[in-house]
């Protein structure tokens, strides 16, 4: 397949996995990455990874190189840029990605995105993927939701955004939180028009082409 870029972004909801999972399989479909992670982020990547990716940009490129190398050393480097770099390509509609996944995406992520608030370069990112009509991708994770978490979610749909909650299906007989994680990452990766094997589908075979 052509080499795509895709953006991806990990803020402060629970469930950091999500994204670190998303990021092996997007390397592993040949996709170009650009890394954003949000100070919040950080903090749920050291609480629930147990990974401090802290520092400057490039100790923490460093360190996420490190890490995805260890997952597979043919994996490329995601290019990763600070959530306050507004000289960084993306921030600009002239260098726009093909897609933008947010994963997993907060509620307050979520809010100012859809208020067109662009504080930071994810925000930023997430507001050039929108005027420029190409995917945005998010993947939020809370519980329970209000109807201003939903409101906000309505507007965003309305704007074409793709949103694929945090919620693995049980009708694959997970056998441990991998399969659980796996099936949603699945799901974004259909909504890419990416090929993998990481669920067996309803009334069919494990992977896409069924």
């Amino acid at each position: 397949m052509s080499e795509r870029h895709i953006v991806l972004a990990i803020t402060g909801a629970s469930g950091a996995v999500y994204g670190l999972r998303l990021g092996e399989e997007l390397l592993r479909a040949g996709a170009r990455i650009s890394l954003l992670i949000s100070k919040a982020g950080s903090m749920v990547l050291q609480e629930e990874c147990g990974l401090e990716w802290e520092g400057d940009t490039g100790e923490v490129a460093g360190k996420i190189e490190e890490y995805f190398l260890g997952k597979n050393k043919a994996f490329p480097s995601p290019a990763y840029y600070d959530e306050n770099d507004f000289r960084a390509p993306i921030a600009s509609g002239s260098n726009v990605p093909d897609a933008m996944v947010i994963c997993p995406c907060s509620m307050g992520t979520l809010s100012r995105v859809a208020a067109g608030n662009s504080g930071n370069l994810l925000e930023r990112c997430a507001d050039v993927i929108l005027k420029e009509g190409r995917t945005l991708v998010m993947v939020p994770r809370e519980t329970p939701l209000t109807e201003i978490h939903l409101g906000n979610m309505l507007k965003l749909v309305r704007t074409g955004v793709k949103m694929v909650p945090a919620m693995p299906a049980f009708y694959t007989h997970p056998k441990d939180v991998d399969d659980l994680v796996n099936f949603v990452v699945g799901k974004v990766l259909d909504i890419l028009g990416m090929e993998h094997n990481l669920f067996k589908r309803w009334g069919g075979a494990t992977g896409t082409g069924d």
